[in-house]
């Protein structure tokens, strides 16, 4: 039976692999195109794509018997499915079709990183060490999940607010080409502000359930680890987004380019410290590992 779901469960992967990255082209063919047909297929790609990637989840989940939260694959597949979910709920609830061409490319750089750097043996589900079991672990990761999902669409308005300024497309101007697809410097500014302020909250509870897990799992709620300064690296950044916006009236560039600088700081929190700095969080690829 394991096999069977085995079998099933790549196939899922192979076909959220195909259907984010033909979405994503279809994107891009939209906004450089005059054809709304692009459009429609790049939004039905993206559904085909998450359904597929929840449907890899489901089956891991089942074939572990445990949530499919524990080690790098697990959670990058996640992250994906996170990236894409909150992407098309802002494109249904703002009609803001554009964002795809920006957050898209991020799911499908995440994909080629599992394809390219983890072997079949390293996208085995594996049993969690006794030392770690703990219902903490699925509040940690999943709110990490949609928190750093939220914050790569804050990163994708963020390169278009830049992209539409850089062309002098103010909200007083006819813009042209793919910039024309994009709605205006206002409307971007607001919406990313509405994008942090729904992920920040998540990212302090998913702070606060690390340092609960940490001390059930190490005996010490914080102890300074790579993986926990990072976090508080990462927290501090969109803590100052929103203060500096609330307190002093940050729009436009500068908190354009916040939003950048925080999501560069959430990859390297994962990617950076996982793999490249040694510390109770840095377990090689294959390993369990905890996410913030």
């Amino acid at each position: 039976m394991n096999q069977g779901l085995l079998n099933l469960e790549t196939s899922a992967f192979y076909v959220m692999l195909m259907a984010y990255t033909l979405c994503m082209f279809f994107y891009w063919a939209w906004m450089g195109s005059k054809k709304d047909l692009m459009g429609q297929f790049a939004t039905y790609l993206a559904i085909v794509g998450l359904i597929a990637n929840t449907a890899a989840i489901i089956l891991r989940m089942i074939i572990a018997g445990r949530p499919p939260l524990s080690n790098s694959y697990e959670f990058l597949l996640t992250f994906v499915w996170g990236i894409t979910l909150v992407h098309l709920f802002i494109e249904y609830r703002y009609k803001l079709r554009s964002l795809g061409g920006f957050v898209m490319p991020i799911s499908f750089l995440i994909l080629m990183f599992i394809i390219m750097s983890m072997g079949p043996e390293e996208r085995i589900a594996q049993a969690i060490p006794p030392a770690l079991k703990s219902k903490w672990l699925t509040f940690h990761v999943l709110t990490a999940t949609l928190a750093y999902g939220a914050f790569a669409i804050s990163f994708g308005l963020g390169i278009m607010y830049l992209l539409k300024m850089s062309r002098g497309a103010d909200n007083k101007t006819n813009p042209q080409g793919v910039i024309s697809r994009f709605p205006d410097l206002e409307t971007i500014d607001e919406l990313s502000y509405k994008v942090i302020g729904f992920a920040f909250p998540l990212l302090t509870l998913c702070i606060i359930t690390g340092a609960i897990w940490a001390n059930y799992a190490w005996g010490t709620y914080w102890s300074w680890d790579p993986k926990e300064t990072w976090s508080l690296i990462t927290w501090i950044i969109y803590a100052a987004y929103l203060h500096a916006r609330l307190m002093y009236g940050w729009k436009g560039k500068r908190a354009a380019w916040m939003t950048i600088f925080g999501f560069a700081a959430v990859l390297f929190t994962f990617f950076g410290v996982n793999y490249f700095l040694p510390g109770l969080h840095s377990y090689a690829s294959s390993q369990l590992i905890s996410i913030v």
